[in-house]
């Protein structure tokens, strides 16, 4: 929808999201800064960041209204480095800042303001005067938005160590052992010395060796699983209450 948004219409479209002319999403309209002499609005506050905690001010001039969302313009990086605005006015000079940063003409824009030099033109729409004549205030409250981020929660370390521990193995060994057999004769031996004779005989046996070699046994990896599961976060959120004093009394008096 294109045309000049007025005040109410801005007005019913609090909290709606705000798009960037390349399509992105800067974030949503948390309020309206209008023209004191006009009532016209000029500037919407867009709430960006984590929590919308940063405020940017984008003209209202160029933006259109599509479905439940405002198209503004400029592009994503150029709203969101625009200077951060916290006073509830804008003076002048910061004004004329804001529009040569985003290209507009100044003195086109304040030529029927009537407003002299350096003095506050700018206001927040919080509380004003409607066209019916009736007063009104703005009831706001805390809304609780729940972020994520990743910590480190713990470390798993895998590492291996030596350690030596004693092992047995029963193994055969043979050896060989010597024993005398006798055997008696009665024979007539020709042509034998008598005297003395030595015969040795060696003996063998077997003895252990031992080797040792390395023999992979198991292999072992770690795999990471991702697990979900829900958490209730509790915390406080503040409301605005609204009381109407005194009305009971006006009615009776009428009466």
């Amino acid at each position: 929808m294109q045309g000049s948004m007025t005040l109410d219409q801005l007005d019913q479209m609090r909290g709606s999201a705000v798009y960037s002319s390349d399509g992105d999403k800067i974030g949503s309209i948390e309020e309206i800064f209008y023209d004191e002499q006009t009532n016209r609005p000029e500037w919407i506050g867009i709430g960006t960041g984590f929590f919308s905690t940063k405020r940017v001010l984008v003209p209202v001039e160029g933006a259109s209204f599509e479905d439940d969302r405002v198209n503004v313009p400029y592009g994503k990086d150029q709203v969101k480095d625009s200077p951060d605005v916290d006073s509830d006015e804008i003076s002048q000079s910061l004004e004329a800042d804001l529009y040569a940063y985003y290209g507009l003409g100044y003195s086109e824009q304040r030529s029927d303001s009537g407003l002299p030099e350096g003095s506050a033109g700018m206001t927040r729409d919080v509380e004003r005067k409607r066209d019916t004549g009736d007063m009104d205030l703005t009831r706001s409250e805390e809304e609780l938005r729940v972020g994520k981020r990743e910590v480190e929660a713990g470390r798993v370390r895998l590492r291996k160590w030596v350690e030596t521990e004693p092992v047995q193995a029963d193994v055969e060994l043979r050896h060989e052992t010597v024993h005398v057999e006798r055997q008696s004769i009665d024979e007539v031996v020709s042509g034998a010395d008598i005297g003395e004779q030595e015969i040795e005989v060696p003996l063998h046996e077997e003895q252990a060796v031992v080797q040792k070699r390395v023999v992979a046994k198991e292999r072992i990896a770690l795999d990471k699983d991702v697990e979900t599961e829900q958490e209730t976060i509790t915390d406080e959120v503040r409301k605005e209450r609204v009381e109407v004093e005194g009305a009971d009394d006006v009615e009776n008096r009428r009466r």
